[in-house]
């Protein structure tokens, strides 16, 4: 029976008050926040919502989108924000630094799409345009959900001391990032597939401008609006411009919607210039504090906006979300958490392994590319392509394929969620040992350091 809107706000007072301290109670927990907070939701979905309201992603596509979308560009200028290695695209050191990146987004992802599909459509029976959409939406690494395996946040002691040691979280942290460059182009092709029916039709116009033009303008609009942003902050011709020295880290909001916006009216893809515009920011006067200031503005609108989406998640899977859900959207679900994302991680981090020079920026070594595999976690991204694909096109799965993504998260949630502390800690007491291992090896001449784990 539906309850009176104050015992809404009662419970959603509650929920926020255990969203802020989660963080704080969880850091040595084998859980995570979002593991919490779904359940929190769906229990607030048995206690009834108040009179006319309802959780109807269809219904309520639009809300659904646009909720989602900010989401997501709040939590990419943090990912922007928050990664200390520097992306050089002209020397070929910094393109190795970033090497399990561009493996995962360029081997990994595109394994993935394909994998769903064929699973979808070749053996599933589910119709090519949804299929392609529901690999698609479910491809990317979320940079919402997974927070847990990401770095914390950006370094600012020292120049010298700026460095991400953990290679696990940098290759999921700026994957997360960079997600949408190959995931948005696919998103559009099961777009085209439903409207403009066989590939011969667009397959042209997708390759030269969706997938190639849009990522250009974007990571472009993005980086010069970052640039010019952070030239102004930092070196800006009146006191009044020159935010970086009151500290004012609201810039970052500003930054992110005049980055989102230009990028959008240019035709190319807001996300990556979001992305880009961070990036070019943390770039300029990398060891000043403004950065951490802005970081943390971020990341408290982030967690505030991924209650929200957390809670309404857990309301709609009591509220009937669910409902559509058969055994193949089980099997697919099942299927990429477990095999098909760790599987094409796997195989695409085992690729091409090299040594750099600089010795932090190492190949990532078997067991972390096992984890780095397995830590794909579907979130808020998957809500958004779907809800903005059934927003251009029509599918008449789209039921189906609301329920499974939704079960897909919930899934990706618990186990992720649940292997997060503990398979992250021991990384981090092993990359601990072997650092000592080789500061002792290095005071004894000619002894080497053992390291068998570790590529050839």
């Amino acid at each position: 029976m539906p309850v009176s809107a104050d015992v809404v706000y009662l419970v959603g007072g509650l929920a926020l008050l255990v969203a802020v301290a989660l963080p704080t109670a969880l850091r040595r927990a084998w859980l995570s926040a979002p593991v919490v907070l779904v359940p929190v939701g769906a229990l607030i979905g048995l206690i009834g919502l108040p009179d006319g309201a309802q959780i109807d992603p269809l219904a309520q596509r639009a809300v659904v989108e646009h909720v989602t979308e900010l989401t997501i560009l709040i939590a990419l200028m943090g990912v922007g924000l928050a990664l200390d290695r520097p992306l050089s695209l002209l020397r070929r050191d910094g393109w190795r630094a970033w090497a399990a990146t561009w493996k995962l987004l360029g081997i990994a992802m595109p394994l993935t799409i394909g994998a769903v599909f064929l699973l979808g459509w070749g053996l599933l029976g589910v119709a090519p345009a949804a299929a392609l959409l529901l690999g698609a939406a479910l491809a990317p690494t979320d940079p919402v959900l997974a927070s847990d395996v990401q770095v914390d946040g950006p370094a600012t002691e020292s120049e010298e001391e700026i460095d991400e040691r953990d290679e696990v979280r940098f290759a999921l942290t700026s994957e997360a990032g960079l997600n949408d460059g190959l995931a948005f182009p696919f998103v559009y092709a099961a777009i085209f597939l439903a409207t403009k029916g066989a590939v011969g039709e667009w397959g042209l116009e997708w390759l030269g401008w969706t997938l190639l033009g849009k990522v250009i303008v974007g990571v472009g609009v993005g980086a010069a609006v970052g640039w010019l942003l952070a030239r102004i902050a930092f070196h800006g011709p009146a006191p009044s411009l020159r935010l970086a020295e009151v500290g004012e880290p609201l810039l970052a909001l500003a930054a992110l919607m005049v980055a989102y916006g230009a990028a959008e009216a240019a035709g190319g893809y807001g996300f990556l210039a979001v992305f880009a515009c961070a990036m070019a920011m943390r770039s300029y006067e990398r060891a000043h504090g403004f950065h951490e200031h802005m970081h943390e503005v971020i990341e408290r609108l982030e967690r505030l906006l991924t209650l929200v989406v957390l809670l309404l998640v857990g309301v709609a899977l009591t509220d009937g979300a669910l409902a559509n859900l058969d055994w193949r959207g089980v099997a697919i679900a099942v299927a990429l958490v477990f095999v098909i994302r760790p599987v094409s991680g796997l195989a695409a981090l085992s690729l091409g392994q090299w040594r750099m020079r600089v010795p932090a920026h190492r190949p990532l070594e078997r067991t972390e590319r096992a984890v780095s595999a397995f830590f794909g976690v579907r979130g808020v991204g998957s809500i958004y392509y779907l809800a903005y694909a059934l927003g251009h096109a029509h599918f008449p799965e789209a039921r189906w394929l609301w329920s499974t993504v939704l079960f897909t998260i919930v899934l990706s949630v618990l186990v992720h969620g649940v292997a997060a502390t503990p398979l992250m800690g021991r990384l981090e007491e092993r990359r601990e040992a072997l650092e000592a291992q080789a500061g002792a090896t290095a005071d004894r001449p000619g002894a080497t350091v053992d390291r068998r784990d570790a590529p050839a």
